[in-house]
Order: structure tokens, then sequence, then C-alpha cells
């Protein structure tokens, strides 16, 4: 049986990708296999194995299984949105080292391919200037703000990947991700180690409970809204395609603007007898436009994206309601 190893499991968009794993791959095929820093025994009520491991820790990988090792999946790291300060050593330690100590492991058990989840920001020379965001756009990285040592770490090891699948045949699959739409109880994050409410998530309050919602700038700016169920499906598209590897955006290559996501919220949160008002806010700072060029997802992933704006605040609410996960979040 061909095992999958998912380090990052406990995180937010690894456990949505185990569970999208269990109900989409053929289970005679594959094994499933979670691999994460938290205590919890959410995996073993899912029928699936789960590995403690610390990234730091070389010693820790020597429990995880070494035969029939076919992808390993990286979903780990330290990010700048969930740590008020991070310092360059972490993000050497976790996203550098760790992610060099994972790819050993691949290499070292005859992995068939790695897949790696990167970050956006190392576009960020093009926010604001070009709407349509290429995976074929040379990379303009940040060097200012809380983004810019975690890009710098993060495409350090897009191009350590590259060396591994060149010197030693790993296939290579890189996700470029913007934000990744998901329900979980967090709330909030940092910026510049400043704490911030999570947008939607406000809005989504502010819907529930019927109070007036602020539309800032530009209405008809828009984003690239891709739900988590969809990125889980590009990631699965990555472990049964026979292409070699590749960079691709997660994104739908739709644009939804700022006022259809807002009264999308209002949609399928708000109560019939209490909806919000909305009140414009020109002067107030917009949205930058950008929409994902998802063509070669399309092509080397069967990836066909199913969540529409509202489809995708339906299926959150419904997340939002049953709470499967929120035992490795609270």
């Amino acid at each position: 049986m061909k095992k999958i190893v998912v380090f990052g499991a406990t995180g937010n968009i690894g456990v949505y990708f185990i569970d999208y794993c269990l109900t989409h791959l053929d289970l005679n095929e594959y094994q499933v296999i979670a691999v994460g820093r938290k205590n919890t025994d959410l995996f073993k009520k899912m029928g699936v194995d789960y590995y403690k491991v610390d990234l730091c820790s070389e010693e820790d990988f020597s429990v995880l299984p070494t035969t029939d090792l076919f992808a390993v999946v990286n979903l780990a790291g330290i990010l700048p949105a969930y740590k008020q300060v991070v310092t360059p050593f972490e993000y050497i330690d976790v996203n550098i080292t760790g992610a060099i100590r994972i790819m050993e492991y691949a290499r070292k058990n005859n992995a068939d391919r790695i897949i790696y989840s990167h970050t956006w920001a190392d576009l960020t020379g093009y926010f604001g200037k070009t709407e349509v965001l290429s995976p074929n756009l040379p990379r303009k990285l940040p060097y200012k703000g809380d983004h810019a040592f975690y890009a710098i770490s993060k495409t350090m090891i897009c191009e350590t990947m590259q060396y591994y699948q060149q010197e030693f045949g790993i296939k290579s699959f890189i996700f470029r991700l913007p934000n990744i739409y998901l329900y979980s109880p967090i709330k909030s994050y940092y910026v510049n180690g400043a704490e911030h409410p999570i947008s939607y998530r406000y809005l989504i309050d502010r819907a529930i409970s019927g109070e007036d919602i602020e539309v800032w700038g530009n209405p008809n700016a828009f984003k690239d809204l891709i739900y988590i169920k969809d990125f889980c499906q590009m990631l699965c598209g990555a472990l049964v395609t026979d292409v070699n590897g590749g960079l691709y955006h997660a994104g739908t290559g739709v644009k939804t603007t700022l006022i259809d996501h807002i009264e999308g919220i209002i949609s399928v949160f708000s109560p019939s007898h209490r909806k919000p008002n909305l009140i414009f806010k020109p002067e107030k700072p917009s949205i930058k436009s950008f929409v994902m060029d998802i063509e070669n997802a399309k092509k080397d992933l069967n990836y066909i994206p199913k969540y529409s704006c509202i489809e995708y605040l339906k299926d959150y609410k419904d997340e939002m309601n049953k709470k499967r996960f929120d035992s490795l979040w609270v």
C-alpha cells in the first residue's frame, strides 16, 4: 500500500486535507498518515495513524514509517500570522532546517514525490500592479515587514526542492497560496506584531448579529476566493497525477468582488428578520484586486473548482455548526 505522510496535519489546512483524503482517495491503494506537534486523539478517531514529531528534532523522525513511502506532504511551518513575534532563527529552524529534514526523510525512504505549501508573498512586488497572477511570474519578494523573512525561508525550500528533484529524481509539487478560506474557531491574526480580526470572520459575526457592515474602498475590487476543500482537491490531484511536478497557484480563476462577497455573507449568515445595513466608505483603503492563473493545475492535476462564493459560505456555515476539528484549536 502506498503511504502518504502528511506533516502539519494538526494545522488549519492539514486536518481538512487528511479528512479530504479519506473520502476522495482509494484507501485500498493509499494509506494516509498524519504527523504533527500536538497531543491529540482526533486522528485515531478518524482511523488514521498519527505520529507526534517536532521538526526541530532529528531524533523524532525515527518513529516514522520507512517502507512503501510514496508521497510526503509538507504543510508545516511557522507563519507570522499566528505568532506575535517570530525571529529569523525560528524560521531557519522550522521552515528551512525542518523542511530539509522532511526532504531527507523522503529521499532516504525512496518517496516518489514531495508536495509543499508555499506562500504567495514571494509575489509581493506585483500586488496592486498585476491583476492576473501567473505561476510563471519571476519572484518579487518583500524585504520589509513581517512576511519578509518568512517568504525568504519558504522560497529557499522551493529552490531546494528543485535540487532534490534534479539530483535525486523526487517529483516536486509546489503550491503558492493566498488566503485559504476555512472555518476554525480562531478569529484573529497578527500583522507586524499587532493583533487584528480576520476580516471575513469579522464580517460573518456582524452578519449573524445583524449589525451594520462597512464596505471599505472600492466595492468592485475583487479577489480570487479559494475554499479549503477546493485546495484539498488540488493537493489530492498532485498525489495521483503522473506528471513530474510543477508550481501551481491555489485559486479558482474567478473574480469575486468585495460587494458580492459581503452580500453572500449576509445572505448565508444573517437572520431573515435582521439584515445588516451596508455603509459604504469609499475613503477607506481598498483591497488589492487579483485572480490566480490556474490553467496548469487544470491540465496537470485535473483540477475543477467546485466552490463558488455562495457554496463556500454555505459549507463554511455547516463546518462552523459541526465544529468537527475544534479540539485541535481550542
